[in-house]
């Protein structure tokens, strides 16, 4: 989810009509819940984010790199949690995986700097996968599970995997070993439905732009959609 990071294709950004209407994973149309993703790139100058405009814009969640690697801890994680708990955001948060590095100790990492990620207005932790570092198909299908195993175990909470369909498909050789996990999947050619790899019966949430713009951020940011095929957002938030 870094600017650095590789495109499969040209972005496209879905109109808030569309998003708003999107079908969700049970086939019915719904006012589905919509958040940006968000890591030190967006922090442009050192501003903070705005995370009340944020929420005023009629943002209901947001994912928010914690860590890379074995010791990289975003320098905004805390700010941007603290933040978007006091303006009623529910908090994602990711680690960008690097795999040509042990799992086990990435997973301690990010689940000491998340806290758990299993608190009141916490989603699930997730997984970005979308680097192979140098590892085949089976190494880095063995490396996934140990990192998602470890952190289950550390988090208490099903982990969510975020990936794109090319990565999927061919660094992973669109095992279908992973669908017990909540897919993100990011996928912008502007298509009614994203592209669902892996074996996965649906996504959980879609990103569907790089390029959007939302009230409190400065710069563009990604955007994504809750597809609700995890239930009623408020459960699987922890907003009960």
């Amino acid at each position: 989810m870094d600017s650095t990071r590789w495109r499969a294709t040209r972005s496209v950004a879905l109109s808030a009509i569309v998003v708003g209407s999107i079908l969700s994973a049970t086939g019915q149309s719904s006012a589905a819940p919509v958040g940006p993703d968000v890591s030190s790139w967006q922090h442009i100058d050192g501003r903070l984010i705005d995370w009340f405009a944020v929420k005023r814009s009629g943002h209901d969640f947001a994912m928010v790199k914690a860590t890379e690697g074995l010791s990289y801890i975003n320098p905004y994680f805390v700010p941007d949690s603290l933040l978007m708990r006091a303006a009623g955001i529910a908090r994602g948060t990711y680690h960008y995986a690097r795999p040509q590095l042990p799992p086990e100790p990435q997973a301690a990492l990010y689940a000491a700097t998340v806290l758990g990620q299993n608190g009141p207005l916490d989603l699930p932790p997730v997984l970005d996968l979308e680097h192979s570092g140098g590892l085949d198909p089976a190494a880095l299908i063995n490396w996934t599970h140990r990192y998602l195993n470890t952190v289950q175990a550390l988090t208490g909470r099903v982990p969510i995997i975020y990936t794109y369909p090319n990565f999927w498909k061919t660094a992973m050789a669109n095992t279908s070993e992973f669908t017990r996990y909540p897919l993100w999947i990011a996928d912008y050619r502007g298509n009614a439905q994203p592209e669902v790899p892996g074996g996965w019966p649906t996504w959980t949430f879609w990103q569907t732009t790089d390029s959007g713009s939302i009230p409190g951020i400065a710069g563009r940011t990604d955007l994504n959609v809750y597809s609700g095929a995890q239930g009623d957002f408020a459960t699987f938030a922890n907003m009960g």
